[in-house]
């Protein structure tokens, strides 16, 4: 059965309407820009198939019509694409790039095919505009390093290498062969089998795009599940999570690793007195200032209430209770504005340092926890050490 341009184009005008309004129809979950991107690479696909359309609608067309608008469509398309494509990797947009190429593109394309007709230079400037695309797409997807790709991302690579071959095909074919076709319209095998794999990438490229769409809904709930949704610190899971990789490094290496257990004291009181959003913003203020005080490996979180977690990789005990010393100090030291009243906040920390091939991290924690205890009992806004050795030591406030 012979195939007919119009026939085949057609059907990917159709293919590609299909796939526009089923991506769009499953824009309802997920978070803001993954979401933004997916409308956005349905809407390419919807401009893809405007331009199909005026392909398989030639005979009614005029040339001009067709070689402009079919071309316009087509560099829109491509251009919208990447553009969804860098949004769902939270890579820089890079729009006026995208815009620059597209504008330069058609300029070109019109000019070859309006006012000095030369089909070949044409589709080599057409298929330069859509390379640059790809590049822009390869360079997203690539970011980090090919070990660093995800299934998802490398499929996609595999994609756009896929997409850039067929240019590559096509311009050495026109350029080539003895007998090139004169038109994309003409009947030619070239032009046959172009237009059939071209119709097709729409398909692959957007089941790429909805696995990485779904790797990137996958990531977000699991950051969402691992985050203190009040403070943005790490919450209990994630805490375990980094303490039992830490511990297990440390311990591979050689190295020390300590925990610091913080708590506000009388925090009850603030709750009573400007309700649980006052003692909202206070929490919010004593992260700032715990943080202020870090290191760059240093990781906090919090287990609970105005209970907070620090861990400190490389860090023997004498250590951690200067980093205690200093956080507590901070803390002490930074006057607090709630609803128009001047407070001050004051910590109490439990410092315990890891035992190298000893400790888990739940006997870490609760030695931690212990020492918190006994600041708190010793009257509060103090450190104390987990450890019996270096109780007497502690560091007292005002000391």
């Amino acid at each position: 059965m012979p195939m007919h341009i119009e026939t085949l184009s057609l059907i990917s005008a159709v293919q590609s309407l299909v796939l526009a309004i089923l991506l769009w129809a499953g824009t309802h979950g997920g978070p803001g820009a993954a979401r933004t991107s997916l409308k956005l690479r349905a809407a390419a696909l919807a401009v893809e198939s405007a331009g199909w359309t005026m392909l398989a609608a030639q005979a009614w067309l005029h040339p001009a019509q067709l070689l402009l608008g079919g071309n316009a469509l087509n560099l829109l398309a491509q251009g919208m694409s990447v553009v969804a494509l860098r949004m769902l990797l939270g890579e820089s947009l890079r729009w006026r790039t995208v815009l620059a190429i597209g504008v330069v593109g058609w300029l070109g394309v019109a000019w070859f095919g309006v006012v000095d007709p030369d089909y070949r230079v044409r589709v080599m400037w057409g298929s330069a505009a859509i390379m640059a695309d790809i590049a822009l797409r390869m360079q997203a997807l690539l970011r980090g390093g090919v070990r660093q790709g995800t299934r998802a991302r490398m499929a996609l690579v595999v994609m756009c290498a896929g997409a850039a071959l067929l240019l590559v095909w096509r311009n050495g074919q026109l350029w080539f062969d003895l007998n090139p076709p004169a038109d994309i319209i003409q009947p030619d095998t070239v032009n046959y089998l172009y237009v059939l794999l071209s119709g097709m990438q729409p398909l692959f490229l957007s089941i790429g795009f909805l696995l990485l769409y779904n790797e990137t809904l996958q990531r977000e709930l699991h950051l969402l599940a691992r985050v203190d949704t009040l403070t943005g610190v790490k919450n209990r899971l994630a805490l375990t999570e980094s303490a039992t990789r830490m511990l297990s490094q440390a311990q591979r290496a050689g190295r020390s690793m300590s925990v610091l257990m913080i708590d506000a004291d009388h925090f009850k009181s603030i709750n009573d007195r400007f309700g649980h959003g006052g003692g909202d913003k206070v929490l919010l203020a004593l992260v700032d200032s715990i943080r202020a005080t870090l290191r760059g490996g240093d990781v906090i979180g919090r287990i609970g209430g105005e209970e907070f977690v620090v861990l400190a990789p490389d860090t023997n005990l004498e250590q951690a209770l200067v980093l205690a010393e200093r956080i507590r100090g901070t803390v002490e030291t930074t006057p607090l504005l709630v609803d128009g009243h001047l407070l001050q906040l004051t910590v109490s920390i439990g410092a315990a340092a890891a035992e190298p091939g000893v400790d888990e991290v739940g006997a870490l924690l609760q030695r931690a926890d212990a020492a918190l205890y006994a600041a708190k009992h010793a009257g509060r806004n103090r450190v104390m050490a987990a450890d019996p050795a270096l109780v007497g030591r502690r560091l007292l406030a005002g000391a």
